[in-house]
């Protein structure tokens, strides 16, 4: 275990196992120093979090859809992971994109991506600052309330 899981633990997380993918795609490419993720959703044990999906967001779920964006985050680390061999080979999260399945009206996408933004964070202090965008969208697969996606800069050797 590297020093970035370590400190997940310190915050009183695990890094899960990396979800299954729902499709023909692989969870995360890299391409020179750069890591790419697929859109993740917020599944523990291959489960949504929402008891049956929440489908939308709107003010009232606002805070749901907060936590739910920290779950698929730690899904997107577990598939850097997956390709890097080690999150201590992370050395700048360049940019986050979350799609918030949204009721028509509800424009706070912003502040349910802040829950990601927060825990990068937590994780890599300053690396982890990073460009956003928060998206709202009309459905998502599995009638998730939100997936996300994150572009990551590695060091070398990565595995």
């Amino acid at each position: 275990m590297g020093i970035v899981e370590e400190k997940i633990i310190t915050i009183g997380l695990l890094l899960p196992k990396l979800p299954a993918t729902a499709g023909l795609y692989s969870p995360a490419m890299r391409s020179g120093s750069l890591v790419y993720t697929s859109g993740q959703l917020p599944l523990i044990d291959g489960k949504l979090i929402e008891p049956g999906g929440m489908g939308k967001v709107n003010e009232e779920r606002k805070e749901e859809a907060f936590h739910a964006s920290r779950v698929s985050l730690l899904n997107a680390l577990a598939a850097i992971k997956s390709v890097t061999g080690t999150l201590d080979s992370i050395e700048r999260i360049i940019k986050l994109t979350i799609y918030v399945a949204s009721e028509n009206n509800f424009s706070s996408q912003h502040l349910v991506a802040n829950g990601a933004s927060s825990l990068l964070h937590e994780i890599f202090g300053d690396h982890g600052n990073h460009a956003r965008s928060a998206v709202g969208v009309a459905e998502l697969p599995l009638n998730a309330s939100l997936e996300l996606e994150l572009i990551v800069q590695c060091k070398f050797p990565i595995i």
